[in-house]
Protein backbone atom coordinates (compact mmCIF):
# COMPACT_ATOMS: atom_id res chain seq x y z
CA UNK A 1 0.00 0.00 0.00
CA UNK A 2 1.15 3.30 -0.81
CA UNK A 3 -0.02 6.98 -0.11
CA UNK A 4 0.72 8.85 -3.04
CA UNK A 5 3.33 10.90 -1.69
CA UNK A 6 6.37 10.66 -4.12
CA UNK A 7 9.88 10.45 -2.08
CA UNK A 8 12.25 10.66 -4.09
CA UNK A 9 13.34 10.78 -7.97
CA UNK A 10 14.94 8.12 -9.91
CA UNK A 11 16.11 7.81 -13.43
CA UNK A 12 15.09 5.04 -16.02
CA UNK A 13 18.42 3.36 -16.95
CA UNK A 14 17.79 0.18 -18.85
CA UNK A 15 14.76 -1.65 -20.37
CA UNK A 16 15.20 -5.54 -20.99
CA UNK A 17 12.31 -7.23 -22.49
CA UNK A 18 11.51 -11.11 -23.78
CA UNK A 19 8.80 -12.91 -24.33
CA UNK A 20 6.73 -12.77 -21.50
CA UNK A 21 8.49 -10.50 -18.97
CA UNK A 22 11.32 -7.98 -18.61
CA UNK A 23 13.38 -6.30 -16.12
CA UNK A 24 13.61 -2.37 -15.27
CA UNK A 25 16.59 -0.81 -14.20
CA UNK A 26 16.32 2.35 -12.11
CA UNK A 27 19.62 4.90 -11.28
CA UNK A 28 18.38 6.11 -7.64
CA UNK A 29 19.43 5.34 -4.44
CA UNK A 30 16.68 5.10 -1.73
CA UNK A 31 16.36 7.11 1.22
CA UNK A 32 15.26 6.05 4.28
CA UNK A 33 15.75 2.09 6.08
CA UNK A 34 18.21 -0.02 4.16
CA UNK A 35 16.72 -1.83 0.95
CA UNK A 36 15.23 -5.45 1.44
CA UNK A 37 15.38 -7.91 -1.45
CA UNK A 38 11.51 -8.33 -2.25
CA UNK A 39 9.95 -5.14 -0.53
CA UNK A 40 7.18 -3.20 -2.91
CA UNK A 41 8.26 0.13 -4.41
CA UNK A 42 6.32 2.24 -6.50
CA UNK A 43 7.70 3.38 -9.52
CA UNK A 44 5.52 5.81 -11.59
CA UNK A 45 2.37 4.92 -9.23
CA UNK A 46 3.27 1.25 -10.31
CA UNK A 47 4.09 -1.59 -7.60
CA UNK A 48 6.89 -3.18 -7.85
CA UNK A 49 9.07 -5.92 -6.41
CA UNK A 50 12.74 -4.93 -5.70
CA UNK A 51 14.98 -8.20 -7.06
CA UNK A 52 18.30 -6.48 -7.09
CA UNK A 53 19.90 -3.06 -5.82
CA UNK A 54 23.39 -1.73 -5.44
CA UNK A 55 24.95 1.44 -4.18
CA UNK A 56 22.97 2.95 -7.38
CA UNK A 57 20.47 1.36 -9.02
CA UNK A 58 17.31 -0.55 -8.84
CA UNK A 59 16.47 -3.08 -10.43
CA UNK A 60 12.86 -4.94 -10.80
CA UNK A 61 11.31 -7.88 -12.52
CA UNK A 62 7.93 -6.98 -14.74
CA UNK A 63 5.78 -8.61 -16.30
CA UNK A 64 5.00 -7.19 -20.42
CA UNK A 65 1.43 -6.82 -19.35
CA UNK A 66 2.70 -4.34 -16.59
CA UNK A 67 4.96 -2.59 -19.03
CA UNK A 68 2.19 -2.47 -21.69
CA UNK A 69 -0.53 -1.43 -19.27
CA UNK A 70 1.29 1.12 -17.45
CA UNK A 71 3.38 2.48 -20.47
CA UNK A 72 6.66 1.74 -18.28
CA UNK A 73 7.99 -0.07 -21.34
CA UNK A 74 7.73 3.16 -23.65
CA UNK A 75 9.17 5.77 -21.17
CA UNK A 76 12.61 7.08 -22.64
CA UNK A 77 16.35 6.12 -21.20
CA UNK A 78 17.28 8.64 -18.63
CA UNK A 79 13.59 10.17 -18.09
CA UNK A 80 12.60 10.69 -14.31
CA UNK A 81 10.55 8.19 -12.53
CA UNK A 82 8.53 8.64 -9.27
CA UNK A 83 9.22 6.86 -6.39
CA UNK A 84 7.73 5.74 -3.24
CA UNK A 85 8.51 2.93 -0.87
CA UNK A 86 5.40 0.70 0.67
CA UNK A 87 3.73 2.02 3.09
CA UNK A 88 4.78 1.03 6.85
CA UNK A 89 2.79 0.53 9.77
CA UNK A 90 2.30 3.91 11.84
CA UNK A 91 3.11 6.00 8.77
CA UNK A 92 1.29 9.02 8.29
CA UNK A 93 -1.18 8.53 5.47
CA UNK A 94 -0.82 11.96 4.10
CA UNK A 95 -2.30 11.53 0.96
CA UNK A 96 -5.28 8.61 -0.32
CA UNK A 97 -5.11 4.99 -0.14
CA UNK A 98 -2.69 3.51 -3.27
CA UNK A 99 -2.44 0.28 -4.39
CA UNK A 100 -0.08 0.46 -7.15
CA UNK A 101 -2.47 -1.48 -9.43
CA UNK A 102 -2.86 0.84 -12.53
CA UNK A 103 -6.03 1.10 -14.07
CA UNK A 104 -5.19 2.21 -17.05
CA UNK A 105 -3.13 5.43 -19.29
CA UNK A 106 -4.49 8.83 -19.52
CA UNK A 107 -2.85 11.34 -21.97
CA UNK A 108 -2.05 15.16 -21.18
CA UNK A 109 -3.95 17.24 -23.55
CA UNK A 110 -3.58 20.46 -22.29
CA UNK A 111 -0.71 21.75 -19.66
CA UNK A 112 -1.32 25.38 -18.46
CA UNK A 113 -0.21 27.59 -15.52
CA UNK A 114 -2.64 29.44 -13.47
CA UNK A 115 -0.87 32.28 -11.22
CA UNK A 116 1.94 29.91 -9.39
CA UNK A 117 0.15 26.37 -10.20
CA UNK A 118 0.08 23.89 -13.49
CA UNK A 119 -3.13 22.61 -14.32
CA UNK A 120 -3.19 19.76 -16.20
CA UNK A 121 -6.20 18.68 -18.43
CA UNK A 122 -5.97 14.50 -19.08
CA UNK A 123 -7.94 12.26 -21.44
CA UNK A 124 -8.61 8.70 -20.04
CA UNK A 125 -11.42 5.89 -21.38
CA UNK A 126 -14.89 6.20 -19.88
CA UNK A 127 -14.37 3.05 -17.87
CA UNK A 128 -11.59 4.95 -15.64
CA UNK A 129 -13.71 8.34 -15.73
CA UNK A 130 -16.75 6.33 -14.12
CA UNK A 131 -14.62 5.86 -10.90
CA UNK A 132 -13.64 9.79 -10.67
CA UNK A 133 -15.62 12.38 -9.09
CA UNK A 134 -14.94 16.26 -8.53
CA UNK A 135 -12.71 16.62 -5.47
CA UNK A 136 -12.29 12.90 -5.33
CA UNK A 137 -8.90 11.47 -5.43
CA UNK A 138 -6.45 10.12 -8.33
CA UNK A 139 -3.21 8.87 -8.79
CA UNK A 140 -1.55 10.05 -11.56
CA UNK A 141 1.78 8.87 -12.03
CA UNK A 142 1.63 7.70 -8.45
CA UNK A 143 1.05 11.59 -7.33
CA UNK A 144 -2.07 11.69 -5.24
CA UNK A 145 -3.96 14.40 -6.68
CA UNK A 146 -7.29 16.19 -6.20
CA UNK A 147 -9.44 16.44 -9.52
CA UNK A 148 -10.59 20.23 -9.79
CA UNK A 149 -13.16 19.80 -12.43
CA UNK A 150 -14.46 16.49 -14.15
CA UNK A 151 -16.07 16.20 -17.72
CA UNK A 152 -17.16 13.40 -20.39
CA UNK A 153 -14.09 12.75 -21.78
CA UNK A 154 -10.77 14.66 -19.43
CA UNK A 155 -10.40 15.46 -16.24
CA UNK A 156 -8.45 18.74 -14.57
CA UNK A 157 -6.05 18.40 -11.51
CA UNK A 158 -3.89 21.37 -10.22
CA UNK A 159 -0.13 20.96 -8.95
CA UNK A 160 1.47 22.87 -6.50
CA UNK A 161 4.81 24.56 -7.54
CA UNK A 162 6.16 22.05 -4.68
CA UNK A 163 4.96 19.29 -6.34
CA UNK A 164 5.64 20.20 -10.30
CA UNK A 165 9.10 20.59 -9.35
CA UNK A 166 9.57 17.57 -7.06
CA UNK A 167 8.35 14.99 -8.89
CA UNK A 168 9.14 13.81 -12.77
CA UNK A 169 5.40 16.23 -13.62
CA UNK A 170 8.25 18.83 -14.80
CA UNK A 171 8.73 16.53 -17.93
CA UNK A 172 5.42 16.39 -18.72
CA UNK A 173 4.17 17.64 -22.33
CA UNK A 174 0.98 18.01 -24.34
CA UNK A 175 0.84 14.23 -25.86
CA UNK A 176 2.33 12.41 -22.86
CA UNK A 177 0.98 8.86 -21.36
CA UNK A 178 0.43 9.43 -16.98
CA UNK A 179 -0.54 6.18 -15.24
CA UNK A 180 -4.06 6.16 -13.46
CA UNK A 181 -5.57 4.56 -10.46
CA UNK A 182 -8.98 5.59 -9.51
CA UNK A 183 -9.59 5.78 -5.80
CA UNK A 184 -10.20 2.03 -4.54
CA UNK A 185 -13.07 3.11 -1.65
CA UNK A 186 -15.05 4.93 -4.35
CA UNK A 187 -14.67 1.66 -6.79
CA UNK A 188 -15.74 -0.84 -3.73
CA UNK A 189 -18.63 1.70 -3.52
CA UNK A 190 -19.58 1.74 -7.13
CA UNK A 191 -19.18 -2.42 -7.00
CA UNK A 192 -21.76 -2.20 -4.24
CA UNK A 193 -24.09 -0.18 -5.99
CA UNK A 194 -24.11 -2.05 -8.77
CA UNK A 195 -24.92 -5.09 -6.75
CA UNK A 196 -28.11 -3.57 -5.19
CA UNK A 197 -29.20 -2.12 -8.31
CA UNK A 198 -29.44 -5.49 -9.92
CA UNK A 199 -30.96 -6.65 -6.99
CA UNK A 200 -33.50 -3.87 -7.00
CA UNK A 201 -32.27 -1.85 -3.82
CA UNK A 202 -31.03 1.35 -3.64
CA UNK A 203 -29.96 2.64 -7.32
CA UNK A 204 -28.25 5.78 -8.75
CA UNK A 205 -31.07 7.28 -10.10
CA UNK A 206 -32.77 6.95 -6.56
CA UNK A 207 -29.96 8.61 -5.39
CA UNK A 208 -30.04 11.34 -7.58
CA UNK A 209 -33.98 12.07 -7.04
CA UNK A 210 -33.30 12.17 -3.09
CA UNK A 211 -30.53 14.95 -4.19
CA UNK A 212 -27.81 12.51 -2.32
CA UNK A 213 -25.90 12.72 -5.85
CA UNK A 214 -25.48 15.17 -8.47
Amino acid sequence: MFTGLVQQMGRLSRVEMSSGSGRLVVEACLEGPPCVRGESIAVQGVCLTLVEFNDSHLQFDVLRETFERSGLGRRKIGQRLNIERALRLGDPLGGHIVTGHIDGVGQVKNVRRIARDRVLEISCGEELLKDMVPKGSVACDGVSLTIADLKDDVFTVHIIPHTWESTAFSELTTGAEVNLETDVLGKYARRVMEGKSQQGGVTWDALKKAGFVS
